[in-house]
């Protein structure tokens, strides 16, 4: 559905994409996640055309994505926080222009969206609140059946219910429609993605299947008889390891029950007790975020 190789991308002096190389999976929720900076936007507006790479190639829906032509872009969408809206337009008006651009344009789901968000038809766009744009956007966008969907932080700064409406209007036209998704806040797409990529400095530094990620990550406590401390040779999947008075702790990328604990019991005498908790992926990505500071001011 969506595949990018090597992706480079500099504004100026300073590089966006570092080498970006990415796979969508047809009929998934994948969402591109990181710190802002990371370039999620530029990946996404180059995977659109709406932005050149300055190395590398990105395909979309099997075509080169510096070609898509009328016919391609008829079954692509795209909702961005940031989108310009004709704020002139009452709402009626808006969605009516948008239906002669697409043939494929349904009534029938723009009823049953109407239905659902209680949009105020008369109302100018200027006039509404963040949460009723961002579904007036979402309702002309899926309208017309695309295949292939790209959400730029379409949930920030919305209210509960507007961005459960939001998220249920999604799935429910999945898997007939992929959705590309980039957010920074991640307690937003915990509940719906079904892949996570994370975006750090410009590349993938890694990308599976949520259930996969939620299922490796979990955070150690480590309570021992005597002081701990750091040990010299800690394994790279230990993460931010700290030390106080006799607990040690850090955050396992790699658990696994049967082995992790005896790596544990291996390293340290004296364990009194090993705690094991799993983690949200807001804390995940917290503690990869941390490790890759680290690591920065290490080099």
């Amino acid at each position: 559905m969506l595949f990018t190789q090597a992706l480079k991308k500099k504004f100026g002096a300073v590089p966006a994409l570092t080498g970006l190389t990415m796979q969508v999976p047809e009929g998934s929720v994948y969402a591109l996640v990181g710190p802002n900076g990371a370039g999620k936007s530029t990946a996404m507006k180059i995977l659109l055309n709406m932005l050149r790479a300055d190395e590398g190639n990105a395909s979309v829906l099997g075509k080169d994505s510096r070609k898509l032509g009328p016919a391609d872009l008829a079954q692509l969408a795209y909702v961005s926080e940031s989108r310009r809206l004709p704020d002139w337009m009452s709402v009626s008006q808006f969605l009516a222009y948008n239906r002669r651009f697409y043939p494929s344009w349904d009534d029938d789901i723009l009823s049953d969206l109407l239905s659902l968000y209680q949009l105020p038809l008369d109302r100018r766009l200027n006039q509404l609140s963040r949460g009723m744009r961002m579904q007036a956007s979402l309702a002309a966008a899926l309208c017309y059946r695309p295949r292939l969907i790209v959400l730029d932080e379409p949930f920030s700064g919305l209210d509960v219910l507007v961005r459960e409406q939001l998220i249920e209007s999604i799935l429910d036209r999945t898997p007939e429609l992929t959705v590309l998704l980039a957010s920074h806040d991640l307690g937003e797409i915990e509940s719906f993605a079904t892949h996570v990529a994370y975006l750090n400095e410009g590349r993938i530094r890694f990308s599976e299947e949520a259930q996969s990620i939620s299922g490796r990550f979990r955070e150690i406590e480590v309570l021992l008889d005597e002081q701990a401390g750091v040990p010299k040779d800690v394994p790279e999947s230990w993460l931010n390891p700290e030390s106080v008075s006799s607990v040690f702790r850090f955050t396992h990328s790699r658990y696994e029950p049967e082995t992790s604990d005896a790596e544990i019991l291996q390293r340290f005498s004296a364990v009194r007790e090993i705690s094991v908790r799993a983690l949200p992926l807001r804390s995940i990505f917290v503690a990869l975020a941390k490790a890759a500071q680290a690591r920065h001011c290490e080099g």
